[in-house]
């Protein structure tokens, strides 16, 4: 018997660092990379020093939110990429029951799970807090189209990514932004040079300034 895609990543624990929800001024939902694990965010939460913010980092199964690259046809990587859109969804909407609009969640991802925070940005529109994308980018093949509906009302984006990064096509990162863009986001899009595949110093204030 087939595993319903929205089940995939269901029962997965979601790691809680800072303040209680109820104080908390803002909601971040951190989202892990591939062979990654939701500690990884929760380290990235400590760097950013943000105390009255809140992290929600949520733990993929097996640690990979779905199994091939993002620069796959999408029918390959279901139904693990509809199960990881459908949790991230789940944990805005459980936010939104306590209370917590999208204006207070942010939408924070390295690597697959940057790429994650993107797509689930542009398909369910509107104004975040904050969405950010360490070495990530809109999923999907080159060519995809990117016809996404409604409007992300000049919700900060950031991009941050090397021009060498063995896993993320530079190409793909400006595209990227163009689309948060032309969402209406206002965008911020750093490219580094010769930096690989990891999250520098740069990066952490962008997303300190971000969510302060």
């Amino acid at each position: 018997m087939s595993v319903p895609p929205r089940d995939l990543h269901d029962g997965q624990p979601v790691l809680h660092f800072g303040p209680p929800l109820e104080g908390a001024r803002l909601a971040v939902i951190a989202i892990h990379g591939r062979g990654a694990a939701a500690d990884d965010m929760i380290g990235l939460a400590r760097e950013l020093r943000l105390d009255d913010v809140a992290f929600l980092a949520p733990q993929a199964a097996n640690n990979t939110w779905y199994p091939y690259s993002f620069l796959t046809p999408m029918e390959r990587n279901e139904p693990w990429l509809s199960s990881a859109i459908a949790r991230v969804a789940s944990l805005v909407s459980a936010l939104n029951d306590d209370g917590i609009d999208a204006d207070r969640i942010a939408l924070i991802g390295f690597s697959q799970g940057a790429c994650l925070a993107l797509e689930c940005a542009a398909r369910s529109p509107r104004r975040y807090a904050a969405v950010a994308a360490l070495s990530g980018g809109l999923i999907g093949p080159p060519g995809t189209p990117r016809d996404y509906a409604g409007s992300l009302a000049a919700t900060p984006v950031f991009l941050g990514c090397s021009d060498v990064d063995p896993h993320i096509p530079i190409e793909r990162v400006q595209e990227s932004a163009a689309v948060m863009k032309g969402m209406g986001a206002t965008v911020d899009l750093r490219i580094y040079k010769g930096m690989g595949h990891t999250v520098n110093g740069d990066e952490i204030e962008a997303v300190r300034g971000l969510l302060r």
